[in-house]
């Protein structure tokens, strides 16, 4: 069961998504929620720590799934597989997340865009971790081009999803192992 907090985040992100950071109100979110506007103070201070929580948490679900993910693999080659269908499953299930990171960026307060920033970071470093491992002949800057790429193929579903999501994460998965590997 989803607590409220996360009821709000999932509705925020749906409608930032839609309308923007700057193109919804208080007062449609918590209509959005079933509620009044203010309500909303009662589990967020502001529309900020909204958008803050909600790119704050979901850079941090990202890394810990990766992470757990890569020591969970028999190999590097499966970690990697791993990973893909990690960040296909997420990219699939987030669209408006992938939207409002992408769009509202610059509404983040600066001490939660640093910590978005920085635990993305680690994030691609766990990939170029696993991708040099594969092929070591790639520098440090060539595999972390590789990871920036290959999340630029999966990250853009929302705006290339015209097929059903299966059909979707065949097709993601099949192009983003291909541009990972040398």
């Amino acid at each position: 069961m989803t607590s409220r907090r996360e009821q709000i985040l999932e509705i925020a992100a749906d409608l930032f998504a839609e309308r923007g950071f700057h193109g919804v109100s208080i007062a449609d979110l918590g209509a959005a929620c079933g509620f009044s506007g203010p309500a909303i103070y009662k589990h967020f201070r502001s529309k900020q720590a909204i958008l803050s929580e909600m790119l704050v948490s979901i850079s941090e679900e990202l890394l810990a799934e990766g992470t757990r993910r890569v020591g969970a693999a028999a190999d590097d080659k499966a970690a990697l597989a791993s990973l893909v269908d990690w960040h296909v499953s997420f990219a699939l299930a987030h669209k408006a997340l992938i939207v409002v990171q992408d769009r509202d960026w610059s509404a983040l307060p600066v001490e939660a865009r640093e910590k978005v920033r920085s635990t993305q970071l680690a994030y691609v470093e766990v990939w170029v971790t696993v991708l040099r491992s594969l092929h070591g002949r790639l520098s440090r800057e060539q595999a972390r081009a590789r990871v920036h790429a290959g999340f630029g193929l999966i990250n853009s579903t929302p705006h290339s999803a015209v097929v059903s999501d299966a059909e979707m994460r065949e097709i993601l998965s099949e192009m983003a192992l291909r541009a990972l590997l040398p």
